[in-house]
C-alpha cells in the first residue's frame, strides 16, 4: 500500500466536474454582487489574522513550556535512569 498522493481514476471527469461547479458557483457569486478581489481580500485578512493569532499564542505558552521544562525534563530523566536500572 502507497502512501501519499492518490491520482483519481478519471481525472478528466473531475476536472470536468470542478469546471462546471466554479462556473456554477461563479455565476451565483456574481448574481450576489460579489467581486473576487474582495473575496480573495476578505481569505488573506482572515489568514492573517489566523496567523497572528497563533504567534501571539505561541509567544504567550513558550515562557511557560520553557519554565516547565526545567522541571520537569531533569525529573523524567532521573525517573527513566531508575527505570532501566531496574530492569537490569
Amino acid at each position: 500500500m502507497s502512501v501519499g498522493f492518490v491520482m483519481p481514476r478519471n481525472i478528466g471527469g473531475t476536472l470536468l466536474k470542478l469546471f462546471f461547479l466554479s462556473l456554477i458557483v461563479g455565476v451565483v457569486l456574481s448574481a450576489l454582487d460579489v467581486k473576487p478581489e474582495s473575496l480573495l481580500g476578505a481569505i488573506g485578512g482572515t489568514a492573517e489574522g489566523i496567523f497572528n493569532a497563533l504567534v501571539d499564542a505561541l509567544e504567550w505558552a513558550v515562557p511557560f513550556v520553557l519554565i516547565g521544562a526545567v522541571v520537569v525534563i531533569p525529573v523524567w530523566l532521573i525517573l527513566a535512569a531508575l527505570r532501566h536500572a531496574r530492569r537490569r
